[in-house]
């Protein structure tokens, strides 16, 4: 859920009253992991999902319970999904329920703010049925989670982005900005022709017209993907060249065919790069199974295949979001050059 305290507020400020369910522990097959969440309203609307079926719809209909009842507080359940409610995933989870009223409208507030600059960190005390007191605590970036150890609830809010240079602002690179548009991405998009942008009011995306494209490279986060996909395969080598002379990117893509892959190959080794430098960027690009050249079907392809990359890089211990190219797995990448779009 990418805001909590922000719906809570619009929420407490109409209704005085609101409720937020957290998934505290998961074992086993579960339908989300801990840390997932949603708010409910008094009116039984809901804001974010703690994974559907029979789990959520009680865990609705125990929050508006609560919520009838007025009052400022805070329940845990435990349920085995099978025996408790009849879902055949085979886990169990731990929900913790609880319901604020307008007397904690100036705490909430200041969470949403907080939320509002980022990523952050909270402990605070949970002690049967009243209300949680938290406190920030940290702004790192880490995923959203939640753990309760003796009393004590320790949680993550907010959404930890990956910074995306995409390079190229055709029919291709249009679709993979609005494809992108619901993830956990910053987009920087990036092209000479300030007439090639379409007026797309999303956030998270800021675009760029320069005549010099590379050198936007040269200020970008250690752990950015770089995506180039411009009108022009010139442009697209010098871009790459630069990109890999930086050998600090993660993921650096090439829309193109593996024919395009070994002239590029070749024009890299004549401007002195490495034969591992050269493995390092991907072209073909996008998930196998996909041959339309639609543009909005290779966006799905590719951007399928960023977060492929992204959720590795995330779960490689130790390496978090500088992991670096090494945390990609070769399977990966292997299926990543079965199959791609021609530029």
């Amino acid at each position: 859920m990418k805001d909590v305290f922000a719906p809570l507020h619009r929420l407490l400020s109409r209704d005085g009253v609101a409720a937020l369910v957290t998934i505290v522990g998961a074992k086993g097959s579960t339908p989300r992991e801990a840390g997932a969440r949603m708010v409910v309203s008094i009116d039984g609307a809901i804001s974010g999902t703690i994974g559907g079926g029979r789990l959520e719809l009680d865990a609705m209909e125990r929050a508006m319970a609560a919520l009838h009842a007025g009052r400022d507080g805070s329940e845990r359940l435990d349920l085995a999904l099978g025996p408790s409610i009849g879902q055949c995933c085979g886990g169990a989870v731990s929900l913790m329920i609880e319901t604020f009223t307008v007397s904690r409208l100036a705490s909430v507030a200041e969470l949403a703010k907080a939320e509002a600059a980022g990523p952050f960190q909270t402990t605070g005390n949970w002690a049967g049925t009243t209300p949680i007191d938290r406190r920030v605590i940290g702004v790192e970036r880490r995923e959203p989670t939640a753990i309760i150890d003796d009393g004590r609830i320790d949680e993550s809010f907010g959404e930890p982005l990956r910074d995306l240079l995409l390079f190229g602002a055709g029919h291709v690179g249009r679709a993979v900005v609005l494809a992108l548009a619901p993830l956990p991405f910053r987009v920087r998009w990036i092209d000479g022709r300030q007439s090639a942008f379409p007026d797309l009011p999303l956030a998270r995306l800021e675009r760029v017209v320069t005549g010099t494209p590379p050198a936007e490279l040269r200020t970008a986060s250690a752990d950015a993907f770089v995506l180039i996909m411009t009108h022009d395969h010139g442009l697209d080598l010098d871009i790459l060249h630069a990109a890999l002379s930086e050998d600090r990117f993660p993921y650096v893509g090439l829309i193109g065919s593996r024919t395009k892959r070994a002239r590029f190959e070749h024009r890299l080794a004549e401007l002195g790069h490495s034969e591992a430098r050269i493995r390092a960027f991907t072209c073909p690009i996008g998930v196998p199974g996909i041959t339309s050249k639609e543009p909005e079907h290779i966006a799905v392809s590719v951007v399928a295949e960023l977060l492929i990359v992204d959720e590795k890089l995330r779960r490689t211990p130790g390496g978090g979001f500088a992991a670096g190219e090494a945390a990609v797995s070769s399977e990966i990448k292997q299926s990543a050059h079965l199959f791609g779009h021609s530029g």
